[in-house]
C-alpha cells in the first residue's frame, strides 16, 4: 500500500514540475484541426484518460500528421494484493483505406496520480482510443471502456 502511495506522490510531483515549466500555449494554433478529447473511462471508472489532438495536413491535402497529447489517471485505490490494477490507454488509427491498426499504448500504475503521454502518427483517416486496466506486471488489458473516436477526416 505504501509503495503505491509513494509512487503516486512521486509521479504527481514530477509531472507537476514538468507542467509548470511548459507555456500555456504548448498546443500550437497552427494545426488545421485541433480538439480536446475525453475524459474517457475504463469500465467501473477505475482509470481515465483525456487530452488534445491536432492534425496538420500537407499543402496538397494528401497526407497528414496527427499529434496526440494527454494524461492517463490511475483511479484504482486498491492494493495489488486486493486486486488493484493499473491504468492503460490504447490508440488505434485507420489509414486512408480504412484499416485499423494499433498505434500507441501507455500504462500507468500510481494511484492517485497521472502520467502524461504523447505521440505522432502519419496518414491518419480516423483515430480512436479506449481506456482499460491492466495488471502491474502486464497481461491482457481488462475492463475496457468503449472506443472513443477522437478524429475523423470526414469531420473537417
Amino acid at each position: 500500500m505504501f509503495k503505491k502511495i509513494a509512487t503516486g506522490l512521486a509521479a504527481v510531483a514530477a509531472t507537476t514540475a514538468v507542467a509548470l515549466s511548459l507555456p500555456a500555449s504548448a498546443q500550437a494554433s497552427s494545426y488545421d484541426y485541433s480538439e480536446y478529447w475525453g475524459p474517457a473511462y475504463a469500465k467501473h471508472g477505475l482509470a481515465k484518460a483525456q487530452g488534445w489532438v491536432g492534425v496538420d495536413w500537407d499543402h496538397h491535402g494528401e497526407s497528414n500528421e496527427v499529434t496526440v497529447r494527454g494524461k492517463l489517471f490511475d483511479l484504482d485505490n486498491r492494493t495489488y494484493e486486493e486486486g488493484g490494477k493499473c491504468a492503460y490507454v490504447q490508440f488505434q488509427a485507420s489509414d486512408f483505406e480504412h484499416e485499423w491498426s494499433p498505434v500507441y499504448g501507455k500504462k500507468y500504475c500510481g494511484y492517485p496520480g497521472y502520467k502524461k503521454f504523447g505521440f505522432q502518427e502519419h496518414d491518419v483517416y480516423s483515430l480512436r482510443a479506449r481506456v482499460c486496466q491492466v495488471g502491474p506486471y502486464g497481461g491482457y488489458p481488462k475492463k475496457c471502456g468503449p472506443w472513443e473516436y477522437l478524429y475523423t477526416a470526414e469531420s473537417e
